[in-house]
Formats: structure tokens, C-alpha cells, sequence
């Protein structure tokens, strides 16, 4: 009796154990699946699965899984390579996936909801501009068309009630004219609407890429070959669509396209961004990583006057921006316990030799003055300032340097005209003075 007893207690649990399995191809390419559970903070490690010959794995999920956004990361970066997927605390989740084609649902209906939705909208936008790319003016086909969408999205809307899905959506709600448009007022109004369906604060979507992924789109993708005044425009566009009381949404989204104009070397829009919104907005969440990031890439953007700092120069005290007597001046931040900075700073002293147009400024990051003091023997020529307490060091977070060596290129008033990053980027712009 006893052993039956043990067996029905165990049958439910075994019954309402849930899966996340998915097949990978071509299998050669994958090794891993990692299961993550997002959240709007971070990525919570759940649990990993090896793929076999075929490409295939399971992971188990135990009680503690909760309802909400999950993510498998396939490959590193890991950033760069995963996928988000729905999970209701009910359902087996089945997939496949390439790269070629993406992932797909066999299991979940949750997911294949969502697939089939994007589908759907994905057709009917394509008769939408099919429609206009043919200059069209029938204002019978135009009614006929928009009614398809609406009645997609409504049928879809009605298909998601009670699950997570609805929020995504809800959130994807089309703009529908209510009558003829031609294709600039079509395109003015849809871009009027596309920010306007969404709850920023909503946390399924706060956990997933879908606020990303839009704001991206709407940023960079709205208007063909945009200008920095219409990047300017969109930025102010998505702050004003997002509640003043979502303050760290809003943060992650904007620190999230600033770093999109660091990357791309836009230094005007990263700065716009810095000086209308990262800097107040850092201070409200108390975040002073993001701060000092962002002051101290606006410190040293191309184009700024570099920060000064004081220099003892043959017994003399002076500072940076009172340096005279040369068109260039090369500002390197390195240190005499960096191994790569001894391997590069002879090559530089070669490089600058015959360059009596430009003098460099080397500030050393050093925990004390011993081995500076030996190792700026070798390069007389420079002028040198030692910065205590390395990292700590004010003008080093001034400057925000990360890593040694770093160079900056000043010219003679001291204004930042190249931040090389490479040595060989630092020689190919050295041969043009």
C-alpha cells in the first residue's frame, strides 16, 4: 500500500515536469544550448544542455521555473547570439533552429503564436507596400487591405486573450488609417504611431529584446539615410514615449543607443544624448558606472578640448594646456608594469623621432615612483607625469582609461582630433603630420 501511495504522489510531479528541447543544424556548428531566464536587470543562468550527433538536447525544468522570458544562448558572444521565447509555467517548449532560417516552434503555443502573428503582419505589410511601390490610387484596394490588417490583428488580439503573448501583441498593434492615404501621409502617421502601443512598463517586455529591437528600428531605421538632426529628433521622440516614472527603462533604452553612436564614432549624437538625458538620468538611478562612462567619454570625444591636468616639467610646474612649442602633441596613458605599453612605447619613440612638430605627453598610471622612474630614463624626449594611484588616479577616470596604453592626439590649442586605438592606427596617422 505504502508503495502505492508513494507511486501517485510521484505520477502528478512527473506529469507536470516541463522541457525546453530543441534540435540545432547544421550540428557541427552548435555544442551547447544555455538557458537563461531574463529579467529587465539581467539574465538569470538556469541551465545548460549538450547537443548530441544530431543536434538535439533537453533541459529539464523543475518547480522553481517561473512564467515570464527565457533565452538560450547557441554561441559567444553571447549578446550577439541567442533568442527570447515564451514560457506560461505550463508548456513544453520545442524548437528548431539555424541560422540561416531562425528558430521556429513545434511545441508551445505560447510561441507559435507569436511566430504565426509576425507571419501574418509580415504579409500583409508586404501588399501594404506592394500597394504603394505601384503609385496606386484605388481607393477600393486601399480600403481592402487595411481591413485584412485590422482584421488580422483583432483575430490574432482575440487568439491571445489569458496569455503572455498579449502583450507582445498588443504592444505590435498596427497603425490603420480610417480612410485614403496617399504614401506621405501614410508614412508621416505610421511613424506618429509606431512607439505608441507600448507599455514601456511592462515587465514581459522590459525582460525581452521586443523594446530593443524597436527602439532600434524606430532610431535608425524609420528614415532613410538620416541625419544627425533626425537621429536627434527620433532620440527625443523615444524618451518622450517612455513614463517619466519608468526611469530605468528608460536608462537601459538610451544607454543603449548611446553606446550604438559610440560604437559608430558619432561622437555629436553620443554627446547629445550624454548632455540631454544620460547625465540627469544616471544621477535619478544613482547609477555612477553609467556616470563616469558617459562623462568621461564626453570629456574626450574628438572634437573636445582635453581635459587638463598639471604637469612637473624639468622641475617646473606647469599643465597640460599650457604646453607650448609644437602643432601635435601625443597624450599616451601608460604604465611601467604594462607589459604591452614596454613593447610599444620604444616603437612610438621611433615612430616620432623626426617629428619636431610634435611633442609627447606620457602619463604614467604607477603605484609608486621606482619603476617609472627607471623606465622614463629611456624616452628623455617625452614629457612625462606620473599619476599615483593608478586606476584611482583622477585624471586617469577623468579620461576614462580601462586599459593601457591609450593615445590621444591633441593639436596645438590641446583640442582631441584622433583617438587611435590600435598602434598601427597611431603610425598611419603619424606618416600624414
Amino acid at each position: 500500500m505504502k508503495k502505492l501511495l508513494i507511486l501517485f504522489l510521484v505520477l502528478p510531479l512527473i506529469c507536470q515536469a516541463q522541457s525546453v528541447k530543441g534540435t540545432f543544424s547544421p550540428a557541427e556548428d552548435f555544442s551547447y544550448a544555455f538557458l537563461y531566464q531574463a529579467t529587465p536587470e539581467s539574465a538569470n543562468y538556469v541551465d545548460r544542455g549538450q547537443l548530441d550527433r544530431t543536434g538535439n538536447f533537453e533541459i529539464q525544468l523543475d518547480s522553481t521555473a517561473k512564467p515570464g522570458i527565457y533565452k538560450i544562448v547557441y554561441a559567444i558572444p553571447p549578446e550577439e547570439n541567442n533568442f527570447d521565447f515564451i514560457y506560461d509555467g505550463k508548456e513544453n517548449i520545442s524548437f528548431n533552429f539555424s541560422q540561416e532560417n531562425g528558430v521556429s516552434f513545434t511545441e508551445s503555443e505560447e510561441n507559435k503564436l507569436w511566430n504565426s502573428y509576425l507571419k501574418s503582419i509580415d504579409m500583409v505589410n508586404q501588399t501594404i507596400s506592394n500597394y504603394f511601390a505601384k503609385e496606386n490610387s484605388d481607393k477600393k484596394g486601399f480600403k481592402a487591405i487595411f481591413k485584412t490588417l485590422k482584421d488580422t490583428q483583432t483575430g490574432y488580439e482575440e487568439l491571445a486573450q489569458g496569455k503572455l503573448v498579449s502583450s507582445f501583441i498588443i504592444a505590435n498593434r498596427p497603425y490603420i488609417p480610417t480612410e485614403y492615404e496617399d504614401i506621405s501621409t501614410y508614412s508621416k502617421n505610421l511613424k506618429q504611431h509606431y512607439l505608441s502601443q507600448i507599455d514601456f512598463s511592462n515587465y514581459l517586455l522590459q525582460s525581452s529584446s521586443f523594446l530593443i529591437d524597436r527602439v532600434t528600428a524606430y532610431v535608425f531605421n524609420m528614415v532613410e539615410n538620416p541625419s544627425n538632426a533626425t537621429y536627434k529628433a527620433h532620440i527625443d521622440d523615444v524618451a518622450a514615449a517612455i513614463n517619466t516614472n519608468d526611469l530605468i527603462i528608460k536608462t537601459s533604452l538610451l544607454e543603449m543607443i548611446w553606446k550604438h553612436f559610440v560604437d559608430q564614432k558619432n561622437h555629436e549624437v553620443a554627446n547629445y544624448i550624454t548632455t540631454n538625458y544620460l547625465l540627469e538620468l544616471a544621477k535619478a538611478t544613482e547609477n555612477n558606472v553609467l556616470l563616469d562612462m558617459v562623462i568621461s567619454f564626453k570629456n574626450t570625444s574628438i572634437g573636445s578640448k582635453a581635459p587638463n591636468f598639471d604637469i612637473t616639467s624639468n622641475g617646473k610646474n606647469t599643465n597640460l594646456h599650457q604646453l607650448k612649442g609644437a602643432e601635435h602633441y601625443l597624450l599616451i596613458f601608460w604604465s611601467s608594469t604594462c607589459s604591452h605599453c614596454l613593447s610599444e612605447l620604444p616603437k612610438v619613440k621611433e615612430m616620432v623621432a623626426n617629428k619636431p612638430n610634435l611633442k609627447v605627453v606620457a602619463f604614467g598610471l604607477e603605484d609608486d615612483k621606482k619603476s617609472w622612474n627607471n623606465e622614463i630614463k629611456n624616452y628623455p624626449d617625452f614629457i612625462h607625469q606620473i599619476g599615483l594611484g593608478k586606476w584611482d588616479n583622477p585624471v586617469v577616470k577623468t579620461y576614462g582609461v580601462s586599459a593601457t596604453p591609450i593615445y590621444f592626439l591633441l593639436d596645438s590649442s590641446k583640442i582631441i582630433t584622433e583617438k587611435p586605438y590600435e598602434l598601427k592606427d597611431l603610425e598611419n596617422l603619424l606618416k600624414q603630420l
